[in-house]
């Protein structure tokens, strides 16, 4: 169950009011999973469909990981606190395995000693502050729930909703449903965030990034309404979700923004990620897609002199594999 202190309701006078597009009111089928969240972020949900024994091996590796610094922190506990407790010790004036006759030491020895402690006091700081908490927040996290536990409560599942957060930057991109600034800059990054190409090559668990981070808790409870047969499954399929003060929850369109021809392209895509797979350069596809995806998000985007750069190093990238881009394109999209 979600906890109350996340639950945001919107005032009646508020349900009255139209939204302006690209944003609209969410389906009343979502209202028992919006109780669920924070006003204070924006919200995807989406359908994962990889097979679950791929799901199982990505899991195993940050598993693998956390267990392995778990055993160096009990190590370093194990190997350190007595050395500690020496200085501790030493510190209290009794005599000690960590005292140092600094009164008989010459500076150069006194400093080499201060600099000796010192530097191991900065690992341990170090590690206890930055690496140490990962396991407890992997198997213990409470702000919004660990993987651990989604695991433990959903398993490994075909089909499984994944719910992205938006991290920190949402403070401060304004209102994004009056303010044109701030809603281009949103529709931009929910746009790379909810590309097709994105969220079919990569499993949900590999979409966490410098913008967005998964909600374990929002999606143990938005799989535990689906089991109970309280909601759908499909309706968790592409949802943006956020807050706004004069309007409560809103749904944005994602395909708002998308051409007639946008539908064109993507077969084209597809196609060409088909065509390189049968040739044994999949890979490439992939690095193909992240290189437009860097282009795309840097400050102008492809406009003007920027797209012949990258279609230079495109080319050149397909050049280094023995392929002609436009050649290979033509054909694979030929009857696409």
């Amino acid at each position: 169950m979600a906890s109350t202190k996340r639950v945001s309701r919107a005032k009646p006078s508020e349900i009255l009011k139209d939204p302006p597009p690209p944003f609209k009111r969410p389906p009343h089928v979502l209202i028992p999973f919006i109780d669920s969240l924070s006003p204070k972020h924006f919200y995807i949900t989406h359908i994962d469909s990889q097979p679950d024994t791929l799901k199982r091996k990505l899991f195993l590796v940050p598993v693998a990981l956390n267990v392995c610094i778990s055993l160096l922190f009990v190590w370093r506990m194990y190997s350190i606190l007595p050395w500690y407790w020496q200085l501790l010790v030493a510190a209290f004036g009794y005599p000690s395995t960590a005292g140092f006759p600094a009164s008989d030491s010459t500076w150069a020895a006194l400093a080499l000693e201060i600099g000796k402690r010192g530097v191991v006091m900065f690992i341990d700081f170090m590690l206890f502050v930055f690496v140490w908490p990962w396991p407890v927040e992997f198997a213990a996290g409470r702000d919004h729930g660990n993987p651990m536990l989604w695991r433990f409560k959903v398993g490994f599942r075909n089909k499984e909703i994944y719910v992205r957060r938006s991290r920190s930057w949402d403070g401060n991109l304004g209102d994004v449903v009056t303010d044109s600034a701030a809603r281009s800059t949103f529709g931009s990054i929910v746009g790379q965030a909810t590309s097709p190409l994105l969220q079919e090559q990569k499993t949900g668990y590999l979409l966490m990034n410098g913008q967005w981070n998964l909600d374990w808790e929002a999606m143990v409870y938005a799989h535990a309404l689906v089991d109970a047969n309280k909601m759908a499954l499909d309706a968790f399929k592409n949802v943006v979700l956020l807050h706004h003060g004069n309007y409560g929850w809103l749904c944005y369109d994602v395909g708002a923004g998308i051409e007639e021809g946008d539908d064109e392209r993507t077969r084209h895509v597809l196609a060409f990620r088909d065509a390189l797979t049968a040739i044994g350069k999949e890979d490439v596809f992939y690095r193909w897609v992240e290189m437009v995806q860097f282009e795309v998000s840097q400050p102008g985007g492809l406009d003007g002199d920027r797209q012949e750069v990258a279609g230079k190093k495109i080319r050149r990238m397909f050049e280094m594999e023995n392929i002609d881009f436009e050649e290979l394109w033509k054909e694979a999209t030929a009857n696409s």
